[in-house]
């Protein structure tokens, strides 16, 4: 019989940040540090961590508004942060040397994360309905992914707001790209050819969160809604392979345990939630935060770490096992 997962609560930091966090991703360990949380918030910093004892490592300056998303390198060696200006920040991480400043006007920036093998960053581009593409070795932009409007009667209907792209996803191979729009669609695009491929219906308001399970063939998707429910897609098939729900309300953040078996899930209801995917069941719920929880992550590489940030100001770390 499988063993249930569970969570337990290893260190929490009130007052981390100045603000709400709205954003939170682990920078994986190099031959000389070990992996590093990484934190951004509306009070405009940018700050790391190092793991079990949350310390602070340093807090970086620089954006003029808001850090509404943060990405790290998969060699740990840069990392990017995305504020309500729209400019994309990539950094050294650990000298805090800038190395490049992207914009691509008028898109704006919303969640990014770098492909597997560390060669491109993909930002969610917002009201530009599209995906942005960045080579990180010249840091060009090469290549828009646009989000097909629906065919209507009438052109002058509002659907470019709804294509508005939140969120961004990477298949474990590279291949595919997932981003969640603020109408509930999910579009999956064929990176390689820079193609649309097609899109994953099954929600009907924002999709803030998409992660690709790791498992090699990368076909396991889920996603995160304000409508409350986790839905798990096989991204080729266009099929829904289940939903879930369980949290009283928006489901803000998703994200998967680095062998795939854990999901865990932050919410306005201010909550934590550990599902056991087999189960379509939430098996444990976490209320650390007194406010909502806007970014939940596993860290890479195994040792069994999640962390989550809040509007309460707060970093929570768990053990999962």
């Amino acid at each position: 019989m499988a063993k249930s997962m569970k969570l337990a609560g290893l260190k929490s930091v009130e007052n981390a940040h100045d603000e709400s966090v709205w954003t939170a991703t682990w920078v994986p360990a190099t031959n000389s540090r070990p992996p590093l949380l990484l934190t951004g918030s509306l009070d405009e910093t940018v700050k790391l961590w190092r793991p079990d004892e949350l310390e602070l490592v340093r807090t970086n300056t620089g954006h003029c508004l808001g850090v509404v998303s943060v990405a790290a390198h998969p060699s740990g060696v840069i990392a990017a942060s995305a504020s309500l200006d729209s400019l994309v920040r990539v950094f050294d991480v650990d000298t805090n040397a800038t190395i490049a400043t992207l914009e691509a006007p008028p898109s704006e920036v919303w969640q990014m994360q770098f492909d597997p093998k560390g060669t491109t960053l993909a930002v969610a581009g917002g009201g530009s309905a599209s995906i942005k593409l960045w080579d990180t070795a010249t840091w060009r932009l090469v290549a828009t992914l646009s989000v097909p409007r629906p065919e209507g009667p009438k052109p002058s209907d509002k659907s470019s707001s709804k294509k508005f792209v939140l969120s961004v996803a990477w298949s474990p191979d590279g291949r595919r790209l997932a981003c969640g729009s603020i109408d509930g669609t999910i579009s999956i695009f064929d990176v390689t050819h820079a193609k649309f491929l097609h899109h994953l219906e099954g929600h009907y308001m924002p999709v803030r969160s998409l992660v690709f399970s790791p498992e090699p063939d990368g076909r396991k998707l889920y996603s995160a809604s304000d409508d409350g429910h986790v839905h798990v897609y096989d991204a080729e098939g266009k099929a829904i392979i289940g939903a879930m729900s369980g949290h009283s309300s928006w489901v803000l953040s998703v994200d998967v345990s680095p062998d795939g078996e854990a999901i865990a899930t932050g919410s306005s209801d201010k909550t934590v939630r550990l599902w056991d995917f087999k189960m379509r069941a939430a098996i444990q719920t976490m209320s650390n935060h007194t406010d909502q929880v806007w970014a939940v992550a596993f860290r890479p590489g195994g040792g069994g770490r999640l962390a989550s940030v809040s509007d309460d100001k707060s970093i929570s770390l768990y053990h999962y096992s």
